[in-house]
């Protein structure tokens, strides 16, 4: 049974809340044809939704998609979210960012992140060694060769002594760079020089946690915290049956507070330890680095669920999105979660008719 429309649910009634803009992030683990993304994002377009991001880890690549994705729209923005900063050089990255906004006629947003261990080590077999640092260092590149300077840069993780130049000319000097960020050196350095902070396992209710560091390196830029749009990472996933929204979502909070990384370092696992469920994060990771992937996921608890997606009928939508517009967020990224295409689709509409 199809949910009723949003104003029907839980907390119906309009929002008198700042508008909090819509983007849609594509199930990259959902194994869609490209006609499917294809759909979801035409459908995402239609309702005026910013933009739409495209994940990388280690199923298909980001940028490919969103260039099939740029040709076949007009109007919405097309963002990585996120590629890392240790698979493709700096350089690369800023001809990458220049040649997708070419293609979207100045819709694209470079979306960065250091990813992690198991990524970075395990699938592309590089050290995952000073990732702030090099996110830093990536982002001052990616803007030198944007503004087509002559490359010399001396850094401690780059060098680049010989003053070549990008020979095409952006459509854009200045493409917006997002940052994936959740430790606290990370934030810092988002509220620093990024133009976005995208957030994942994100909690409205407890957005100071995130957004003092964040503050403090806006400070340390010159600038304020309202010039960086706020864009967390949220499932979303609809259907009237809580339980079971809850159910579908769980087995995607225990693959991140389990199984993103190690027993010692797991940005994840640290950051819903914060909130409040350090005792439960530390069992689904035992659980799941043990390989009892079912037990972890069963140990992931409604509270937790509840405070970092948005999965149930249309009324609990509506009072998650009307939470993260008192929290400050500016660009909520929804990252669809269904069955089938068409629970999918709708999920789109109903978050939609849901914005405050």
């Amino acid at each position: 049974m199809l949910p009723p429309p949003c104003g029907e649910g839980r907390g119906g009634g309009r929002f008198k809340l700042r508008l909090v803009k819509l983007a849609l992030a594509l199930p990259y683990e959902a194994n869609l044809s490209f006609d499917e993304m294809l759909e979801l994002t035409l459908r995402a377009e239609e309702l005026s939704f910013d933009s739409v991001w495209m994940p990388e880890a280690y199923g298909t690549d980001a940028i490919s998609i969103l260039a099939g994705l740029a040709v076949k729209t007009t109007r919405i923005r097309i963002g990585t979210g996120i590629i890392n900063v240790f698979s493709r050089t700096p350089a690369l990255i800023a001809q990458t960012a220049a040649t997708m906004d070419l293609i979207s006629g100045g819709r694209f947003i470079l979306g960065l992140g250091t990813s992690g261990h198991q990524v970075i080590g395990g699938w592309h077999g590089v050290p995952f060694d000073r990732p702030v640092r090099r996110m830093r260092e990536t982002v001052q590149i990616v803007r030198s060769v944007l503004r087509r300077d002559a490359l010399r840069f001396e850094g401690e993780v780059f060098q680049l002594t010989q003053g070549l130049k990008l020979q095409m000319h952006p459509v854009r000097d200045k493409i917006p760079v997002f940052l994936a960020t959740l430790t606290p050196a990370g934030l810092r350095l988002t509220g620093e020089v990024a133009d976005g902070w995208i957030p994942t396992l994100y909690s409205p209710e407890h957005r100071d946690i995130f957004l003092d560091e964040v503050r403090a390196g806006a400070v340390k830029g010159g600038r304020s915290l309202e010039s960086i749009e706020i864009s967390p990472f949220m499932r979303v996933l609809v259907d009237n049956d809580a339980a079971r929204a809850r159910d579908e979502v769980r087995p995607w909070v225990a693959l991140y507070v389990g199984g993103m990384g190690s027993r010692s370092k797991n940005f994840y696992k640290q950051t819903v330890s914060r909130y409040g469920f350090a005792e439960d994060a530390t069992a689904i990771q035992e659980l799941y680095l043990g390989g009892r992937k079912l037990e972890a996921i069963k140990r992931v608890p409604d509270a937790l669920v509840d405070a970092i997606t948005l999965a149930g009928p249309p009324g609990l939508i509506k009072d998650r999105l009307a939470a993260c517009a008192r929290a400050g967020v500016t660009l909520l990224i929804a990252a669809i979660q269904g069955r089938n295409q068409a629970q999918r689709l709708r999920a789109i509409e109903v978050t939609a008719e849901c914005l405050p």
